[in-house]
């Protein structure tokens, strides 16, 4: 059985009950909930959970509310949070993750694809890091060296290119904004356009050849790096 705790907030019973019964059956067995934001902040703080699934329309303080204040405590900043979100609520989803939050599944959601979210989050994303390397099926990205290899190959990166393709290889699975992208390779207010970003992924996936579909464009959000593959 996993040890790992997890704290679900989700106002709806019926929702509430599937998702803790979809953990359950998938050996994870200390599972905290709460019907609303103010119950859901008392137990991150209270509990500190592994991982935190959190959905964004809650009565009273809301869920972005809600992500916004555990980024915000020294103790709660690090719990990485999956949201739970409708499909009209893509403006939000991109609020949640610049807020933050690891990642975001759509309701009514797929069983298998929850367990494989909270799994790759409790294991601290899938990946392999050795000191300065990044290993990722076939590609190797050395920091040290400044170089990355696919199947032996090495890539004739730009810095950008480098930069972008580590930052999605270091957290498989984990979608990234256009403004998070900007801000992780260049920093905080630097002058890029998102315009700017989709042409370096374009160019990315180029140099990668075949390789390059497993970076996955998340409509009206951002890109990330396909899980599992």
């Amino acid at each position: 059985m996993a040890n790992e705790k997890i704290l679900l907030i989700e106002d709806e019973a019926p929702i509430r009950d599937l998702v803790k019964l979809t953990l359950e059956t998938s050996g994870y067995s200390s599972i905290y909930t709460a019907e609303n934001g103010e119950e859901g902040l008392r137990l991150a703080q209270l509990r500190l959970p592994d991982l935190i699934l959190l959905d964004l329309m809650l009565p009273g303080v809301d869920g972005l509310t809600v992500c916004r204040r555990l980024k915000e405590g020294e103790e709660t900043r690090n719990i990485p949070v999956i949201m739970l979100t409708a499909k009209s609520e893509e403006t939000d989803v991109v609020i949640g993750l610049e807020m933050g939050a690891c990642d975001y599944i759509t309701k009514p959601f797929n069983r298998k694809i929850l367990i494989a979210r909270v799994r790759a989050q409790l294991r601290g994303f899938a990946e392999h890091e050795s000191g300065t390397e990044i290993r990722c099926t076939g590609l190797v990205i050395n920091s040290e060296t400044h170089s990355a290899k696919l199947h032996g190959q090495e890539l004739e990166l730009t810095l950008s290119e480098f930069e972008i393709l580590k930052l999605f290889a270091s957290h498989p699975g984990r979608v990234y904004t256009r403004n998070q992208v900007i801000s992780r390779i260049k920093g905080e207010d630097y002058p890029v356009t998102e315009r700017a970003i989709d042409v370096q992924i374009v160019n990315l996936r180029r140099k990668l050849g075949e390789w390059g579909a497993n970076i996955e464009t998340v409509r009206g959000v951002g890109y990330r790096l396909k899980q599992g593959f």
